[in-house]
């Protein structure tokens, strides 16, 4: 664990956003020296991680080559909601705590979400289409179905999942929620249902995806998901790629087993050339932008890079992925 001392070298794996400024007007508090990588590749990235006391990655992986490079490591930060691209358990056998910012784009995750269900029900893309195509008519999108009266299921229901619940109660929705790790009465004050997955497959006009990736819910929708599912139905995800197998989707959608589909988040990013999903016109597909706005990314820059600051001086971070490394790591509560 770094003491709180001049001599702080911090490695930013890769960048998302036009600068880290944000980032690096935080970690001045430390004095620290600042090296961004050129590259995500996890040699380069050995190379860089060279006696740094901190890291903050966005995508790139921190593997355990990465975090064993420096001796020096306090502290891994992810500027995210998620450490799936960090190997959480490598570092908690070192002491070294993991932190992150679960709460951070609520709002524009879940307007987004609710964007894709509202232009996947009202056919907005093909219609958009044809009328670019100089064919003003209506007839290629039907069927349209009315949205108000129909059931919306929700899959994982933290903080994202109830704020599109917020969103889609005004819209005459009935909310169905699958999550085995809460309790009915999460959902009752809002008039929503918590139920098994067979049946929110089965009732769901439309699915909204979000849960945390981890083992359990890798695939958590595939063939089998697809195909409990309703023709007329649509399947949307703004959480993790891996929830859903995104071929087994395509395919899906391409043997009109569902009726659309709302993906901002895939297994591989950017997709591998010809990737079916793609060439699916019942699929919208927008990349990776839900958590997307001015001010969301100015507060997850900042607050990333605050949990390390708070970390490498010996205080409490805002979120620890690993808490069980507090017994090997002292930090002090404000």
């Amino acid at each position: 664990m770094a003491e709180e001392t001049a001599g702080h070298k911090i490695l930013i794996t890769d960048i998302a956003w036009p600068s880290t400024a944000p980032e690096r007007e935080v970690l001045a508090e430390l004095d620290a020296e600042v090296v961004e990588s050129d590259s995500p590749d996890e040699d380069r990235l050995v190379e860089l991680a060279q006696d740094v006391t901190g890291i903050l990655t966005c995508f790139a992986k921190v593997t355990e080559r990465v975090i064993a490079a420096s001796p020096r490591l306090g502290v891994v930060g992810r500027t995210g909601v998620g450490t799936d691209n960090i190997d959480v358990d490598a570092c908690t056998r070192r002491g070294i705590p993991v932190t992150y910012v679960p709460d951070y784009a609520i709002e524009e995750v879940a307007d987004h979400a609710m964007a894709l269900l509202m232009a996947l029900s009202r056919k907005i893309v093909a219609l958009d289409r044809l009328t670019k195509a100089d064919r003003w008519e209506t007839k290629p999108a039907r069927p349209l179905h009315r949205m108000r009266g129909r059931t919306l299921g929700i899959l994982g229901y933290g903080r994202i999942g109830h704020a599109l619940a917020l969103r889609a109660i005004p819209h005459g929705l009935k909310i169905l929620v699958f999550d085995p790790y809460i309790t009915p009465d999460r959902v009752a004050d809002i008039g929503a249902e918590l139920v098994d997955k067979e049946r929110l497959l089965a009732e769901s006009d439309a699915i909204s995806v979000h849960a945390p990736l981890t083992p359990e819910t890798h695939h958590v929708i595939g063939e089998a998901e697809l195909q409990a599912m309703k023709p007329e139905a649509f399947l949307i995800n703004t959480a993790r790629g891996p929830l859903i197998d995104e071929y087994a989707l395509a395919q899906a959608l391409s043997e009109g087993c569902i009726a659309g589909a709302g993906i901002d988040v895939l297994e591989v990013e950017p997709p591998p050339d010809g990737h079916p999903l793609l060439a699916e016109p019942n699929a919208i597909v927008t990349p990776h932008a839900a958590f997307m706005s001015e001010e969301s990314v100015l507060e997850l820059e900042r607050r990333a890079a605050l949990a390390v600051v708070r970390v490498l001086q010996g205080r409490m971070p805002e979120f620890i992925w690993n808490r069980e490394v507090l017994e090997q790591v002292v930090l002090a509560e404000d």
